[in-house]
């Protein structure tokens, strides 16, 4: 769920929520309202889940969150307590010990990330075709799927550089693929992005990257996959991402820089200079076997 040591020294990323429920506690639009039209009683418990999917097309899916019901709430729902049941089944039923170590708790998820204050949402898969990734910020009452990486400390001056073409640069050339479409890992992509050299001012960022939140706004009924299709992107957010990823390069070289591979070129050496200290710790004496004394 969580990888520990970003060299950067960015605020924590997790991936989001993962149930283990086979389904029994996730709804659609029609899912949900055929559930409140028999118990109205689900209404608190039913919650915003949102994946990359969600996240990118605006789409809509809800998931139950019982982890606070009371014994009088559930006994009111007599439907959730069957897919309560249903879920301990299921997950009685699997071989990984982590599963049926959860089984006794069906109101609990195998990962629980739900978040009490906004947190910054970076979608897990996203299209090969977009200039960037569409991070966006989201809130309670949300709950992330495990398909997205949430920051829930995010500042606008980091949002400003992870919607970079600089941090696209580097995604593109050390990020993993789901078939052709970016993987965004945290150990891989988020905890290693290096960041300018110090004494950098990245407040500098957070006009800009209200510029581009602001753009977004403009367009109230797009969708982050609308707004960032490169043949339907509007004018006015091209322009605020170009005028970001000026004042990012600037941060990394006065110069900027005329390609991504010459992005991609002066991280690759920054991130040397900053997994350098690393290399050169020394490493642990090995232990000797029994059969070796």
């Amino acid at each position: 769920r969580e990888v520990a040591g970003a060299l950067n020294g960015f605020p924590r990323c997790v991936s989001g929520s993962q149930p283990i429920d086979n389904g029994y506690y996730i709804f659609d639009a029609e899912q949900r309202a055929g559930l409140l039209a028999e118990e109205p009683a689900a209404m608190p418990f039913l919650r915003p889940y949102v994946g990359s999917r969600e996240h990118i097309n605006g789409l809509e899916r809800w998931i139950l969150a019982l982890q606070n019901a009371t014994p009088a709430d559930l006994k009111a729902m007599p439907q959730v307590v069957a897919r309560m049941r249903a879920v301990k089944a299921f997950r009685q039923g699997r071989q990984r010990k982590g599963t049926l170590a959860i089984a006794p708790y069906p109101q609990r998820y195998n990962v629980e990330v739900i978040p009490t204050g906004p947190f910054l949402v970076v979608p897990e898969s996203s299209s090969e075709r977009r200039e960037y990734v569409p991070l966006a910020w989201a809130e309670p009452p949300i709950i992330p799927s495990n398909l997205v990486r949430i920051i829930p400390e995010a500042s606008r001056p980091l949002f400003g550089l992870l919607t970079s073409a600089m941090h696209m640069a580097w995604l593109r050339h050390i990020g993993g693929r789901i078939k052709s479409d970016y993987r965004y890992s945290i150990g891989l992509v988020y905890n290693t992005f290096p960041t300018p050299p110090a004494g950098a001012d990245l407040t500098k960022l957070a006009p800009f990257a209200d510029a581009v939140l602001a753009a977004r706004a403009a367009n109230p009924g797009a969708s982050l996959a609308d707004l960032y299709d490169p043949d339907l992107m509007p004018t006015d957010l091209r322009r605020a991402h170009m005028a970001l990823d000026r004042v990012v390069d600037r941060l990394y070289a006065p110069k900027g820089f005329a390609s991504d591979r010459a992005r991609a070129e002066h991280l690759l050496g920054l991130y040397e200079q900053m997994a350098a200290p690393l290399m050169a710790a020394p490493k642990p004496a090995r232990r000797r076997r029994v059969s070796e004394a």
